[in-house]
Formats: C-alpha cells, sequence, structure tokens
C-alpha cells in the first residue's frame, strides 16, 4: 500500500472527522483521481513533437497517454478538427497516490524560486488545478534526452463538496500552498 495512503487513512480521515463533524467515514472527502494534460500545439506541424511529449509524459505518470484531438476547426490557429493537439493521462489507485507522493515531495521543491501553489485554484466543485511550467521538475525525466521545455497541466479530482474541503484534504496530503 502506498505510503499516502496509509497516511489518509491514519491521519487526514479522523482530522476531518473531527473538523467538518461528519458522522460516517465514508463522508470523508478522498482522492478520486489525478489527470495529468500537455497540449502540444507544435504539434499540428511536427508530428514528432507530439511523440517527445508522449514519452515525457509516459516517464512521469508510468503509464501510457492518450492522445488528444481538436474538437473543432479554428481558422486562426491553422487547425482542422480531429487533427492531435495533445495528449493526457488519467490516474487512479495506487499510481495516483505514487504520482501525488512524487509531485508534492520530489517535484514541486525543485521548482526554481518556488513559493507553494496557487491556493484560489479550485473549481467550486472541490477539484483542483495546478499548471507546471516544465517536465525538469521530474527527476525521472534525463534533462539530456529533453528537446524543448513543456508545461503541463494537473488536476486534482475529489469527492469534496466545496473547496474549503479539498483544501483541506490537499493540505493533509502535503500540498505547499501558499500563504
Amino acid at each position: 500500500m502506498a505510503r499516502l495512503k496509509e497516511f489518509y487513512l491514519n491521519e487526514i480521515v479522523p482530522g476531518m472527522t473531527k473538523k467538518f463533524g461528519y458522522k460516517n467515514v465514508m463522508e470523508v472527502p478522498k482522492l478520486n483521481k489525478i489527470v495529468i494534460n500537455m497540449g502540444v500545439g507544435e504539434a499540428k506541424e511536427n508530428a514528432k513533437v507530439l511523440e517527445a511529449a508522449i514519452k515525457d509524459l509516459e516517464t512521469i505518470a508510468g503509464q501510457k497517454p492518450v492522445i488528444t484531438k481538436a474538437k473543432k476547426s479554428v481558422a486562426n490557429f491553422k487547425l482542422r478538427e480531429g487533427m492531435s493537439i495533445g495528449c493526457k493521462v488519467t490516474l487512479r489507485g495506487e499510481k495516483m497516490y505514487d504520482f501525488a507522493d512524487r509531485l508534492i515531495n520530489l517535484a514541486l521543491p525543485r521548482v526554481r524560486d518556488f513559493r507553494g501553489v496557487n491556493p484560489n485554484a479550485f473549481d467550486g466543485r472541490g477539484n483542483y488545478a495546478l499548471g507546471i511550467k516544465e517536465q525538469l521538475i521530474f527527476p525521472e525525466i534525463d534533462y539530456d534526452k529533453v528537446d524543448k521545455v513543456r508545461g503541463m497541466d494537473i488536476i486534482f479530482v475529489t469527492t469534496a463538496k466545496t473547496d474549503e474541503e479539498a483544501r483541506e484534504l490537499l493540505t493533509g496530503f502535503g500540498m505547499p500552498f501558499r500563504k
């Protein structure tokens, strides 16, 4: 069992039950899934760029990404419907907890001039979105093999009803929110 999952069961659940006054253990919010999305706009001219992004995302997540395609044609962006423009991966279960652990304890502290993540990036329904500017902060990415620095969006989907509950859950996991 992942270290973070054990911590959730032993520390976070009792703490949140006391703080929010839950009557049942099943009411306590939990992490549902983590979605990592990498938009690769240059992929419409060069297919090799998308392949490199897929390889990077697979290394980071430990799971094969799905290619995302354009839903609509946009003439200004020279984009046609159905063109491959990015990749994403959805993590659940053990892989999700392992990734969250690596992100919070290894990757985020490696960000330059890091003062914490934005505490206001919740969507109103208990989900948290985090943008990362470069994939190099992950220790498993080999700096010499990176062709281009790419960013990604990481979305934490929780079962929390409110942003306050979700913030408390992620703080319990050790998410370094900016003061």
